[in-house]
């Protein structure tokens, strides 16, 4: 019974070993054509590209799980057979054997009692001959039991129990009837004879009994020994698989996954070196060579994109090289522009003064010789020459503003603000203007006397367009904006106010909304304070949510922590007018028109 399972767990090691020739296989797999299709090439090489390395791995797994299924059952077959003979010689042979030495005891014990009872005539001498039978009844019983299935030994059995009987019936139970008890005789030779010749056939019996017994459980412990050394062989064997099985999946991990993926890494490191022209060939299990496909292909997006980015660099180059000379242009442009500025500033300033004093002059000598008419175009040409020197100087004011002399420095706003209403003085008291400013403005970085032109402007336009019918009111207000980057100024009026559609003009060079007759002016203050804003990094815009009058809104720039404005002023109205400017700050770039 022990043969076959001897030989099942030998056959699944077979399939393991066959995948071990695939090595070199694939050791020269590089040497076909690279983009060559699967089946165009030769031998086993179109399985191994084929098959993907989960492929590879499903295959190795499948022959462990069969492997593992296959010493299973031989396993469970060894400890069947192994568990089945021990009950066998332990639960089924050893009791056999000490019930055929109590068997064996039973009949020697009526043997003794029937031959002492026939000597002695006594009945207690009886008593080991009746408790013999007893005793052979039962072991008998438990032998038929151990022993159910097993013929031969069953045959011993009922030999013997044969045996005894005829012993019986021919010898002892004769014998004992023959006994007076009280009166003993000795037993004559022939049944004597007769008796001994009876129970030595019973003796042979049991010691055959015996015999077939001890060779029974010598086979049984032979066979045993045999299982437990095919069982042993069976683990052994599938150790040795197993470990051949790591052995084949680690060559395979190598051949399969490691070689392919060091060539893709070496290439794809040769490719991130710089040498953009190497080719990734693809190598290795199907989806190994996919990535080494988009690994090239990736490459050779690269290299496209290095191509067209190259190309634009150069685009780029030239396109430098003509800014740059057309900035040398520019700087040469502007410098003509300057000395064009100091010429207009110094040399057509002279012919106008000129203009006008011989004008006055033929005024005061030959007023008395013309007519109300003659009089009339002298002060035109007076009044024209005086604004053309204005024009002019506010044209190299406008020029000059962050070209020539700029100043950075920490500014206090409030010197600066008295600055500028110290030369608004006149026209604050003739128009009996009321200003209402913060206890403290900040400090900011920038240029003094810029900053008391760009507040002078703002501060003086206020105090120009004002309402007929009521005293100007001017409101200076300060905050820092949501993020802390800026400071943001709020100059108010309740003048007659700007409509909405000029919003955007204001700030632009030469833009008027007036004519001189209504309000004088060269139509520059708003653009050069547009132009001294933007110069420190900020922006100017109209709070188009002011409806009192007009709100100019602007920024500078928070450059380190310094004095806090506390932007608190009697009026209620600033913090709305702040809120207002905070919840439309103005797009950037916005241009207009200047008062």
């Amino acid at each position: 019974m022990t043969t076959p399972s001897t030989s099942t767990p030998l056959t699944p090691s077979a399939p393991a070993t066959s995948t071990v020739p695939a090595g070199p296989e694939e050791s020269r797999a590089p040497a076909a054509p690279p983009d060559a299709a699967p089946h165009d090439a030769q031998g086993p090489v179109p399985l191994l590209r084929r098959t993907t390395v989960q492929g590879w791995f499903q295959i190795v797994l499948g022959l462990m799980i069969l492997l593992v299924v296959g010493g299973t059952v031989v396993g469970a077959r060894l400890l069947a057979d192994t568990t089945r003979v021990s009950d066998y010689v332990i639960s089924t042979l050893g009791p056999a054997r000490v019930d055929a030495y109590r068997l064996q005891t039973a009949l020697l014990d009526q043997e003794t009692g029937a031959r002492g009872y026939a000597i002695a005539a006594q009945p207690p001498f009886l008593q080991p001959y009746t408790a013999g039978k007893q005793a052979e009844a039962e072991a008998a019983a438990r032998l038929r039991a151990l022993l159910s299935g097993q013929s031969s030994l069953l045959a011993d059995l009922e030999s013997i129990e044969a045996a005894g009987a005829g012993w019986r019936r021919s010898y002892a139970e004769p014998l004992i009837a023959s006994v007076t008890v009280g009166a003993p005789r000795p037993i004559d030779t022939a049944t004597a004879d007769r008796g001994k010749a009876a129970f030595d056939r019973i003796r042979v019996l049991l010691n055959a009994q015996t015999a077939h017994l001890d060779q029974a459980r010598t086979r049984g412990m032979e066979q045993l020994r045999h299982i437990r050394t095919v069982r042993s062989y069976v683990l052994g064997a599938l150790v040795a698989v197993f470990v051949l099985a790591a052995i084949v999946l680690g060559v395979l991990l190598n051949l399969l996954v490691a070689r392919p993926l060091w060539r893709l890494r070496v290439a794809s490191r040769r490719v991130a070196d710089g040498e953009f022209t190497h080719r990734i060939t693809p190598q290795g299990p199907a989806d190994l060579r996919a990535m080494a496909d988009d690994v090239e292909n990736m490459r050779r997006r690269i290299v496209a994109e290095l191509q067209a980015s190259q190309a634009q660099q150069e685009a780029l180059a030239r396109q430098a090289a003509d800014l740059d000379a057309q900035a040398a242009e520019l700087r040469r442009s502007n410098g003509e522009l300057e000395q064009f500025a100091y010429v207009a500033s110094h040399d057509l300033q002279e012919p106008l003064r000129k203009v006008a004093s011989f004008c006055q002059m033929l005024e005061r000598r030959y007023r008395d010789k013309l007519d109300e008419r003659g009089v009339q175009y002298i002060d035109f040409a007076v009044d024209g020459a005086k604004r053309m020197q204005v024009l002019i100087n506010d044209l190299l004011t406008f020029s000059r503003v962050g070209r020539l002399n700029d100043a950075r420095a920490d500014v206090a706003l409030d010197q600066v603000v008295d600055k500028a209403l110290a030369n608004l003085a006149a026209a604050v008291e003739e128009s009996g203007a009321r200003i209402e400013r913060p206890d403290e403005l900040p400090r900011v970085v920038g240029d003094p006397a810029l900053l008391a032109m760009l507040w002078q402007n703002l501060i003086g336009n206020a105090v120009k367009f004002r309402h007929p019918e009521r005293p100007p009111v001017v409101r200076i207000d300060c905050e820092p904006d949501a993020e802390r980057a800026f400071w943001v100024f709020g100059v108010a009026d309740n003048g007659i106010g700007i409509p909405e559609e000029f919003n955007e003009k204001v700030f632009v060079i030469f833009q008027r909304l007036h004519s001189r007759d209504q309000y004088t002016g060269t139509g520059i203050g708003l653009a050069l304070c547009k132009k001294i804003v933007e110069h420190h990094g900020g922006r100017i815009w109209i709070d188009t949510g002011y409806t009192g009058g007009t709100r100019f809104c602007f920024t500078m720039p928070i450059s380190a922590p310094t004095t806090t404005a506390t932007a608190s002023t009697t009026a209620s109205t600033t913090a709305a007018s702040v809120t207002s400017a905070q919840a439309r700050p103005p797009a950037a770039g916005i241009e207009g028109t200047s008062e």
